[in-house]
């Protein structure tokens, strides 16, 4: 029956995102209405008061702005199998693992199959505007995707990472298939236990299928990278597979080798014109559309953190597309790229109104943001009031809120975004950056706040030698490959390179965003370095801001320093006394 299934047909769905954009504050108020008719009976909406309202101005004078952690304490009772109502109507039968939080731990978002149709919808209405632009024919797609494994929380829900939770979702592959868009890989490769083994075998899976691969595409912009510079190391071994028909002894799973086994004849011919192409290519620059040439574009997310990865991707990729896949969270969804021949540096997403209820945050520069020494409450109690999803204004910034129909109620997303138009009623976004965020590469997020953890973990090894940490700082060195983290430390005394070696491991053990373990465990972000400075280091910096007319009692230690501020990081480089680099992966 699936073999027959019928293509998406993309002009209805463009047809349907048009009416609902036209009509977004209607829809906004329905979608409103039924994620509370849906979830009214859960204890948390039950304790607010709402009495079975359903309309916004109720729903937010009784519904607080939230959080992750003021709503931890009942995400972990669902994790832990409490059968009542508590945040949906429905139970929560999965949980997807998110970003380390300031208690030093990654969390736990609900998943549900609401947010799997969200995310369907989501991709078919990309997918549609994609397909009118740069119609693909019915083929497959090199789709660098891996599915960790899930786990089982302390009540038996499943937990996985918020990617894994799709790709393992039956309606997953049915939904790829209506795209045209079928991984040229097997569910063995996809679901291998080792990532470096399903890389090799997605690259060979390629190769098999060269002429008949549509798109190449990743969840994020550095996998796609990161698979050919790989390809670049391999390649001649993987000639050798498709010239003998075998598989390296390298793959060493049974499930996976097996699968490939079905896949691999002996081809000489394929094998040595792979040897041509890639002999013949100038510093692999367009090796993409050498090896497919009927490729249409690349697509992936590639804006935010992604950014510094475009360079590398364009050397790949020659003269095709580039286009950014699209915007949401663990939390959620939030928009689809609905102009896919914008550059991804250009890239913006208009926001479903059906898909959850939206409040946006007005972001301005203002005097109470850098007096922020007083109670956080007073500060938030300061903000200004959040803005429906078509009250927006063009050119300004906000932090996104979202209401979900999985358990979330004017969830702050932390993220910034900037309104660069409207598509009929509904506005187009641009990520700007997250509103904490200090630390990330790829898909690892560590904030201020996790920085501190680390250092504060590790500083208790040279405590036993009455030695402390003066003060740190932070930077992200893209300068390498793989990108690093790097910490500064400023400390008052002499301490044995063994114990500061430890110190090193510490901090990159310290932190746990899940996003980051995994990306050190396949080398996707470096060792993390430790810089030891001379004394007085921080005092030139406070020296630094003083001379530019910053008063003292407003001075905070740059936390995270980043590209722009070349001058600290200069003073910083230039004090370097000591460095070391962690071997904890």
């Amino acid at each position: 029956m699936l073999e027959k299934m019928e293509i998406l047909d993309f002009e209805k769905v463009i047809e349907e995102f048009e009416a609902m954009t036209k009509d977004a504050e209607n829809v906004q108020r329905e979608t409103l209405k039924k994620i509370l008719e849906e979830n009214g009976c859960a204890e948390y909406l039950q304790n607010l008061g709402l009495s079975g309202r359903t309309d916004p101005e109720s729903f937010k004078a009784c519904v607080p702005l939230v959080t992750h952690k003021d709503l931890e304490r009942y995400i972990q009772r669902i994790a832990d199998g409490a059968s009542s109502p508590i945040l949906t109507g429905k139970p929560i039968t999965t949980i997807s693992l998110s970003s380390g939080t300031t208690q030093g731990k990654p969390k736990f978002v609900p998943f549900n199959d609401e947010l799997m149709e969200t995310t369907l919808q989501i991709y078919r209405t990309s997918y549609a505007f994609r397909n009118r632009e740069f119609p693909i024919e019915d083929g497959k797609a090199l789709q660098f995707i891996y599915s960790g494994k899930q786990s089982k929380t302390k009540g038996g829900l499943f937990a996985g990472t918020a990617t894994t939770n799709v790709f393992r979702n039956s309606q997953f592959k049915n939904a790829m298939k209506a795209m045209q868009s079928q991984c040229c890989s097997p569910d063995e490769v996809i679901f291998g236990p080792d990532f470096h083994q399903s890389l090799y075998c997605h690259l060979l899976c390629g190769l098999i299928f060269r002429e008949e691969i549509q798109l190449v595409s990743s969840t994020f912009a550095h996998s796609i990278v990161h698979a050919f510079r790989t390809f670049e190391q391999v390649w001649e071994e993987l000639c050798t597979d498709i010239r003998e028909g075998v598989l390296t002894s390298h793959i060493t799973f049974p499930s996976v080798r097996s699968a490939m086994a079905k896949l691999l004849k002996p081809n000489p011919e394929l094998a040595d014109l792979i040897h041509k192409k890639c002999s013949g290519l100038s510093n692999w620059y367009g090796l993409i559309p050498e090896l497919f040439p009927n490729v249409k574009y690349m697509y992936g997310i590639m804006t935010g953190s992604m950014e510094p990865y475009l360079q590398k991707l364009r050397h790949y990729a020659g003269d095709l597309p580039l286009l950014s896949a699209d915007y949401g969270s663990s939390e959620g969804w939030i928009g689809a790229n609905v102009n896919p021949d914008l550059p991804p540096e250009s890239a913006t997403y208009a926001v479903l109104p059906n898909i959850g209820y939206f409040e946006f945050i007005p972001l301005k520069e203002n005097v109470e943001e850098h007096v922020q020494d007083k109670v956080n409450a007073s500060f938030l109690s300061m903000e200004p009031k959040p803005v429906g999803l078509t009250e927006v204004k063009v050119g300004e910034e906000y932090e996104v809120i979202m209401t979900s129909f999985a358990g979330l109620y004017r969830y702050r997303l932390g993220d910034v975004v900037k309104v660069m138009g409207f598509h009929n009623s509904t506005p187009e976004l641009k990520f700007v950056c997250r509103r904490n965020l200090m630390l990330t590469i790829n898909i690892d997020k560590n904030t201020e706040k996790d920085l501190q953890l680390s250092v504060e973990e590790a500083a208790k090894l040279i405590a036993e030698e009455k030695v402390e940490v003066v003060d740190f700082s932070s930077h992200v060195d893209l300068s390498t490959d793989p990108g690093h983290y790097v910490i500064f430390w400023e400390i008052s005394g002499e301490v044995s390179d063994e114990v500061l070696k430890e110190c090193c491991n510490c901090l990159d053990r310290s932190f746990v965003d899940a996003g980051y373990v995994s990306s050190r465990k396949i080398n996707a972000i470096g060792p993390l370095e430790l810089r030891v400075i001379r004394r007085g280091t921080f005092q030139k910096i406070l020296d630094h801001y003083l001379g530019l007319g910053a008063a003292f009692s407003q001075f905070k230690t740059p936390r995270c320093v980043g590209p722009t501020n070349n001058k600290v990081l200069q003073i910083l480089c230039d004090n370097v006394a000591k460095s070391y680099f962690s071997s904890a992966f």
